[in-house]
């Protein structure tokens, strides 16, 4: 659509990095804010955030490198070249999840009812950050011919142009703002800490693995390909997440 937002001279501002920002920023004001609520420390919040903001652009960065290297091998300096698309968020959950351990661990805070404080968080910055995917054309879908598909002409557009597509994009935005709606329904009435975490985590990985049907992007491909790299991680957490309920489920009934 637009990926440069405007120009100040030679520099460029690009709408993926504005959106990006923009999600950040309410994510954080929305987690200081559950934090206060759930009386914590607003300031580590804060702190914790710029780590896990740099863990997950660091993570999500270098699992879609592995996952397509063929793209980057002739000229490498493409891997810091972040504004033109290519994160895959797994990857920056699985970075942000070492680093947030390990600050938790570090400051004496709960580790799940810190994961409950930051998860609507994370799902209003998905939903606002997937809008930049789209202006970037980045993480594109299918050929489609339903009315709602969307034709790419922006030359500096990452999706192919001049042909019908599944604005996944949209579908990934839309779904990350359920999900979030849904956890802010669900906070006051969690029967364990870590209650949120969990649940968004199991949404995500399933309508994520079913998202991933309408993607027309090179993800990287396993079993055969049956399945993309996003699915089989997703299909793992999903697996997880489900465990994980059941288990703090029934231990917070015992105690």
């Amino acid at each position: 659509m637009h990926p440069t937002l405007f120009h100040i001279g030679n520099f460029a501002v690009h709408t993926y990095g504005f959106f990006i920002a923009i999600g950040f920023l309410l994510a954080i004001s929305l987690a200081v804010r559950e934090a206060e609520r759930a009386g914590e420390d607003g300031e580590k919040i804060i702190d914790l955030s710029l780590y896990i903001l740099i863990a997950a652009i660091v993570g999500s960065r270098l699992l879609y490198v592995v996952i397509n290297w063929g793209d980057f091998r002739g000229d490498p300096l493409e891997i810091i070249r972040i504004w033109n698309g290519g994160l895959v968020f797994y990857g920056g959950l699985m970075g942000a999840s070492i680093v947030t351990v390990w600050y938790l661990r570090k400051h004496q805070l709960n580790i799940w009812k810190t994961a409950d404080i930051l998860a609507p968080s994370i799902a209003l910055g998905q939903s606002i950050g997937r809008v930049g995917c789209f202006f970037a054309g980045c993480c594109y879908g299918k050929v489609c011919d339903h009315w709602w598909c969307v034709t790419f002409t922006n030359p500096e557009s990452l999706a192919p142009k001049g042909i019908p597509l599944h604005p996944t994009q949209l579908y990934s935005s839309v779904n990350a703002f359920l999900i979030y709606f849904v956890l802010i329904r669900l906070r006051r009435n969690k029967k364990f800490e870590g209650a949120l975490f969990w649940v968004y985590i199991l949404l995500y990985a399933v309508t994520r693995s079913v998202i991933e049907f309408f993607r027309g992007d090179h993800r990287g491909t396993l079993f055969g390909g049956l399945l993309s790299t996003s699915q089989t991680i997703g299909i793992v957490m999903a697996l997880v997440a489900g465990f994980m309920i059941f288990y703090r489920n029934r231990q917070g009934a015992r105690e």
